[in-house]
């Protein structure tokens, strides 16, 4: 097997701010496997909340055993030697994990919706992200935004309700909003929520830090909104206990370390009664058609960090209007361009 990776740079279209940092460009390390006359893709978008950046991902790639790696088949062999090298890394690990079911699908000749047992028609329409900026900025990217039929708000920050009024200024569409744990008090983000309640938002996201699990039970029984984890989901294990705060889990490959440890959280949240979005870093065409493939799965989708970009180098699942299209090309079905 050959495993060759690269950084790469990708470019924002607009700055794009949440309630703890802002970003023009997000570097992110693709990489490609051999085997067997076969290659595939992956790619690992790592991110400074959970500790990683481009030197940590190939600090992970350096410590890999290719042996370990000679049957892709073995996917839950892989999985756990992967962890062994590391307890986190998932950027990295998510990478290998997407090239080893690329390349899975490949050999077999089939696309991986169909491997999963998915149908790619009940993908759910993917949400369109809005950044937190000034009212006028906010606006403009409304504006260029009106194809999308759900749009994601960022927030967490003291001028939210003027953010939020201004994307009503220009949009009745129904608002998913998504605090990055910027609240920090039980108080204020029931006041928050409670004002949000009236704006026909659909659910909020990570109101407050992941550390706070008992101040968002305190605040799931006074809020009739729904509140869905997202920096709170670590593992497969959190699932019982995020059950007893949360309604839901956003689940991303890049911070939950890959396809494989998707499903088992999906399968974990379903026994749990929760409510599935699956989300995304700024990503590739590489990482967000990976997630596509297990989008027929889940309740809501978050998938537009390619579409946020300005150079992707691959093509994949097209977002078309908010509709995450699948092609059936065999495994991933993202091709680099040029």
């Amino acid at each position: 097997m050959k495993f060759d990776y690269w950084r790469y740079d990708l470019k924002l279209k607009h700055t794009f701010t949440i309630s703890r940092s802002s970003r023009d460009v997000v570097p992110v390390v693709l990489i490609k496997i051999e085997k067997d006359g076969i290659t595939a893709y992956g790619e690992a978008s790592p991110n400074a909340r959970y500790n990683e950046n481009q030197d940590s991902v190939e600090a992970f790639f350096k410590k890999v055993d290719l042996d370990k790696l000679s049957d892709p088949f073995k996917l839950e062999y892989i999985d756990d030697y992967l962890d062994s090298i590391a307890s986190h890394n998932a950027s990295a690990k998510a990478a290998i994990d997407i090239a080893m079911h690329d390349w899975i699908g490949k050999k077999l000749g089939i696309p991986l919706y169909k491997f999963f047992g998915g149908e790619k028609e009940k993908a759910p329409v993917s949400t369109f992200t809005i950044g937190i900026d000034t009212p006028d900025v906010i606006i403009e990217k409304v504006k260029e935004a009106a194809d999308y039929p759900v749009l994601k708000i960022k927030v967490g920050l003291p001028n939210d309700e003027e953010i939020i009024k201004a994307v009503r200024s220009v949009t009745k569409k129904p608002l998913r909003v998504d605090a990055n744990e910027g609240w920090k008090s039980k108080e204020e983000a029931l006041e928050r929520i409670n004002w949000l309640a009236t704006q026909n938002v659909e659910f909020i996201e990570q109101p407050m830090p992941a550390s706070q699990i008992d101040d968002v039970r305190w605040l799931r029984e006074r809020v009739k909104m729904p509140i869905v984890a997202d920096e709170a989901v670590g593992s497969l294990y959190d699932m019982s206990v995020l059950a007893t705060a949360y309604d839901g889990i956003n689940i991303k490959l890049q911070k939950n370390g890959g396809l494989l440890k998707a499903r088992k959280m999906i399968y974990a949240a379903r026994a749990n009664k929760m409510k599935i979005m699956l989300g995304c870093m700024i990503e590739s065409s590489v990482g967000i058609t990976a997630a596509a493939q297990i989008s027929p799965l889940v309740d809501w989708n978050d998938l537009d960090g390619n579409v946020l970009i300005s150079n992707d180098p691959f093509k994949g699942a097209l977002n078309e209007d908010g509709k995450i299209v699948l092609n059936d090309e065999p495994g991933l079905g993202a091709k680099p361009l040029g």
